[in-house]
């Protein structure tokens, strides 16, 4: 028995802190990292911090620990206690010791520790770094006047930073503007530590233009130059000089900062040239909105304007730069009554806005715009003054007033409802209408209804017709547009009706009126009954609802009379109808007994004129003709339970129940994937959509070797019930255990490849079908999709295999044999194994696997029968033979091999695939073998007689006997003959191929 025997790791602790000397500056922070790796305890460790002061170098001074709060010497306790030093944890092995404000007597040699968590003492526990505090030498200085320019003119200021360090230090200069209210500085230009010029965000276009400059002039200065000065950069201008260094890890660190006093900048804006233009509506009609616009064009977009309006050249009102808004009286009244507005409407425009424009708004309209700025004493100092051009503003008369009536319909049913627009156009005012109504059997109109200005409604006292029209509505829709609505209308309200429209102008005294005219009919209830029947799905799709809808007419949507509605149904193959079910006008459901299928998914809702039908769940047996009947009663024959006054069927409709389509996609793109030898990996399947409901899928894999156009193989299949089923060619253990299928989500499949080896090289993809579960318990599959290639490739690992690649054209003899050779190319390696696989094609048929002979000398046959006429095998190390005995026509073809050199990997049982090479293919050509004379006449008896007997027919009986016996003698002679060169030959194959065994006995039986 074996024994395996393993010998366990394990890691030791170690303690990494940042790498020194440290160089920081005095009065600034330090921060110095600390992690732990290798140990065995919780995942979240403690850290102690110690100094060693360079005065006493041996003696250990306890700053702070993550585990002890009493940790600290009383010369740090009071600046743990202030927050001033801390550790900030990183993760559960990594902290910072942080001092926010360092001191001269911080330098020393810092340790960091941590406490022992592990079983044993194995490792470092404590790592040391150094850290040296120098003084501060940084100094930045700025001249101390202020600054007094005007817009356009140049600025050059210079900028002094100075330091004395005496380690390697590089500086860092950046300009910063404050504008005035601003909360934040804002970045000019800077110089970085490597000598890089980068401007500010809002400087970047004027850097590029060379406008703004930064110059460093020897060693100390930095000079800002501004090429043209504009408004926006006056505020208060400072510099900032950092100061920095290079730790061991080659990371810049700051280690000190300087700011200059800030220094005023005040610019002088320079006047700029604009044009001023005012546009209006020049004929406002009386009462109607005006609105005058004031421009100004040109001068950029940051003038600051005051802006004056002038009618008649009569100052009416102005707004300063800051909105400030100053009326004339009048005009302030008019104003807080809501009348006018004048505002600001843009940066560079003013509105004047009149919402009912009257006679004393008419006349010749101006404004006038200046440009402003600020003073020193917050006051308005005036730049320039433009006027604008004047603009006539007159009013029109009103436009011509016009009526159009129209009505929903023109012909009503007896108690319908009957609706009638009149619509007044021109432009918008108080309006009052009036219907009248002009009886078709009468000259004189009879008022209806009327509704005046202020939308009070007036209702006629009665009608010509025998009933009060209790239902009547007048309603206005908008200024413009007036409803009359009859909900029941009669015979009697046929006619002529005619809308009346009024309005009184402004200033007048007497009305103005305009009229137009309508023609309606209320047709009377007749003894006819439509019913038709519809449905917005003729296709539905399986497992959904689907509606149908059996409309009655009878002349009139008010005909009051109660139905009953009988549903019938046809199944496809069907000839005859079957009730599905009754809604009597009582509201009482009967059920057919023929169609339990529709029981439990159907619904009926009924109106007075319409009986939807409601099937859920719709089935394939659901597929027909359907058909609804609806009889109707009068109040007579209900009491009397006499018969149905009106009836009729409706259309036929035929409803088709049809499969979802399905919106199945998978990911169809190809990938290559290049691993090493023996590595474990997996192919993906993923689904990009799915039909709704998350249908049950099915996932099928294939593979394709390369570089043989073999067809796709399928390795393993898991169906739509998760049963997991594997090819015909991959049934063996070896096989299941290195192909399995996972699913990862409803969304992502995983082939998964184990100890990828030479013969797993190829094409992978998968195919998904998606299957819906029928409710007779049948699977229907929607749709399939397969996905884009994956293409596995091995790294070369140095051990390649070629086989000899010499053309080979031979012909064969029927019933004879033939040798194939498959010869290496090179030396073998004394550590590898071969197999050979020897394979067939006929034309473009698909190609078979003949015989494999395995690295361990099994011999495995792809077809039982070809064991017989079939021999492989390897003559010397270098060549592989494969003979065929008995040769037939139909073995005809090409012949090819492929060798694959096998190495142990791991434990001695595991031999792996590591590489493998084909032969080109190999013609054999097959030809049929001649025949002798005798075997053809022997073969034909209607030829022997012919050639024999029928010339002697004519002689005697006799002679014909003896001719008879003479041929039959010969053809036994001949018989004996042919059996014993048979055997000669079957002697000399059998030696041939070594089989003496069978020889011997064949000689003893002999």
């Amino acid at each position: 028995m074996q024994f395996l025997s393993s010998e366990l790791s394990i890691s030791q602790r170690e303690v990494k802190i940042q790498e020194g000397p440290l160089y920081r500056t005095e009065g600034y922070p330090v921060s110095i990292s600390c992690d732990v790796s290798g140990h065995q305890g919780p995942s979240t460790q403690d850290f102690e911090w110690s100094i060693y002061l360079p005065t006493t170098p041996t003696r250990e001074v306890q700053i702070i620990s993550t585990k002890d709060p009493s940790f600290s010497y009383a010369v740090y306790a009071q600046r743990v206690r202030s927050k001033e030093i801390y550790v900030e944890r990183l993760q559960g092995n990594s902290v910072l010791l942080h001092i926010s404000k360092l001191q001269m007597r911080d330098a020393g040699e810092y340790e960091c520790h941590t406490p022992n968590t592990d079983g044993k003492y194995l490792g470092s526990y404590s790592a040391k770094t150094n850290l040296t505090v120098i003084p501060d030498t940084l100094s930045a200085t700025l001249p101390s006047r202020m600054l007094s320019k005007k817009e356009g003119e140049p600025l050059e200021l210079t900028c002094e930073a100075t330091k004395a360090t005496a380690q390697h230090t590089h500086l860092s200069l950046t300009w910063y503007l404050m504008q005035e209210g601003g909360s934040r500085a804002m970045e000019i230009i800077s110089l970085s530590r490597d000598f890089l010029l980068a401007p500010g965000p809002s400087y970047a276009d004027r850097f590029l233009a060379g406008d703004v400059r930064l110059d460093k002039l020897g060693a100390t200065s930095f000079k800002l130059s501004i090429g043209r000065l504009q408004p926006s950069d006056q505020g208060q201008l400072f510099c900032e000089a950092t100061e920095w260094i290079q730790d061991p890890g080659e990371v810049w660190t700051l280690i000190t900062r300087k700011q200059t006093d800030q220094r005023a900048l005040r610019i002088q804006p320079a006047a700029r040239d604009f044009e001023v233009n005012i546009t209006a509506r020049s004929l406002p009609a009386e009462g109607k909105p005006l609105e005058l616009i004031c421009r100004v064009v040109g001068g950029g977009g940051d003038l600051q304007l005051r802006g004056i309006w002038f009618l008649n050249g009569k100052e009416i009102a102005r707004i300063d730069a800051g909105g400030v808004l100053d009326l004339e009286r009048d005009y302030r009244d008019r104003a807080s009554q809501g009348q006018l507005q004048i505002s600001k409407s843009s940066s560079q425009a003013f509105s004047l806005k009149i919402f009912s424009v009257g006679p004393e708004d008419v006349g010749t309209y101006s404004c006038e715009v200046a440009e402003v700025v600020r003073t020193q004493a917050g006051s308005w100092q005036e730049l320039q003054r433009k006027q604008s051009p004047v603009s006539q503003v007159q009013l029109r008369e009103l436009t011509a007033r016009s009526v159009a009536v129209s009505a929903e319909r023109w012909v009503v049913w007896e108690g319908e409802a009957l609706t009638l627009l009149c619509k007044a156009g021109g432009d918008a005012g108080p309006l009052s209408v009036s219907w009248w109504l002009i009886p078709q059997d009468r000259t004189t109109p009879v008022f209806v209804a009327g509704m005046g200005q202020d939308g009070t409604v007036q209702l006629g006292i009665s009608s010509p017709g025998p009933r009060y029209h209790s239902n009547r509505r007048l309603e206005k829709v908008d200024w413009a547009t007036f409803r009359l609505e009859i909900g029941s209308a009669v015979v009697t309200d046929s006619g002529t009706y005619e809308c009346r429209v009024s309005e009184r102008p402004r200033y007048q005294t007497k009305d103005l009126q305009w009229t137009q005219k309508i023609s309606v009919t209320v047709k009377s209830l007749k003894s006819s009954l439509q019913v038709n029947l519809m449905s917005r799905q003729p296709q539905v799709t399986l497992t959904h609802t689907f509606d149908l809808s059996c409309i009655v007419r009878a002349n009139s949507s008010a005909l009051k009379l109660p139905f009953s509605v009988t549903w019938q149904f046809q199944p496809a193959g069907s000839g005859a109808f079957h009730p599905l079910i009754r809604i009597t006008h009582n509201g009482t459901v009967e059920w057919g007994d023929t169609l339990s299928q529709f029981h439990g998914k159907t619904k009926v809702s009924q109106t007075s004129f319409r009986s939807q039908l409601q099937i859920h769940d719709a089935a394939m047996e659901d597929t027909g003709v359907y058909q609804c009947k609806v009889e109707g009663y009068d109040r007579n024959s209900l009491y009397t339970n006499g018969p149905a006054r009106l009836s009729a069927t409706s259309n036929l409709l035929k409803i088709a129940v049809t499969f979802p389509e399905s919106k199945l996609r998978v990911n169809s793109s190809s990938q290559v994937q290049e691993l090493s030898i023996s590595s474990n990996t997996h192919i993906e399947c993923t689904i990009l959509s799915r039909s709704a409901g998350n249908l049950p899928l099915s996932i099928t894999w294939y593979f394709s070797p390369t570089p043989t156009n073999a067809p796709h193989r399928k390795i393993l299949e898991m169906d739509q019930t998760n049963v997991v089923k594997y090819g015909d060619e991959f049934q063996t253990p070896r096989s299941k255990q290195k192909f399995h299928s996972e699913k990862v989500s409803q969304e992502l499949f995983l082939l998964n490849v184990l100890s990828v080896e030479d013969s797993d090289q190829g094409h992978y993809h998968c195919a998904v079908e998606e299957w819906l579960l029928l409710r007779n318990g049948t699977w229907q599959k929607l749709e399939r999709k397969t996905s884009g290639l994956t293409e596995l490739k091995l790294r070369p690992t140095g051990s390649h295999v070629h086989v000899s690649k010499v053309s080979w054209l031979g012909n064969a003899t029927e019933h004879g044999e033939v040798d194939f050779s498959c010869s290496l190319n090179g030396s073998s390696s004394p550590a590898s194994l071969y197999s050979v696989t020897w394979y067939w094609s006929r034309e473009n048929a698909v190609s078979q696997m003949l015989v494999h002979l395995q690295y361990d000398g099994l011999l495995e046959y792809g077809q039982e029968g070809h064991r017989r006429l079939l021999h492989c095998f390897r003559s010397s190390p270098a060549d592989f033979i494969l003979k065929l005995n008995r040769v037939q026509l139909e073995d005809a073809g090409m012949y090819w091999c492929r060798v694959a050199e096998w190495q142990q990997h791991g434990h001695p049982g595991n031999w792996i695939n590591q590489a493998s090479d084909e032969s080109q293919r190999m013609m054999l050509t097959v030809l049929p073998s001649e025949s002798t004379f005798s075997s053809r006449i022997c073969s034909s008896e209607p030829l022997l007689h012919f050639l024999i007997v029928c010339p002697f027919i004519m002689l005697l009986l006799l002679l014909t006997s003896l001719l008879c016996l003479y041929w039959k003698s010969r053809k036994l002679s001949q018989l004996s003959l042919s059996a014993q060169k048979e055997k000669a030959l079957c002697v000399d194959m059998k030696v041939a191929t070594g089989d003496w065994t069978s020889v011997r006995k064949e000689d003893e039986g002999y």
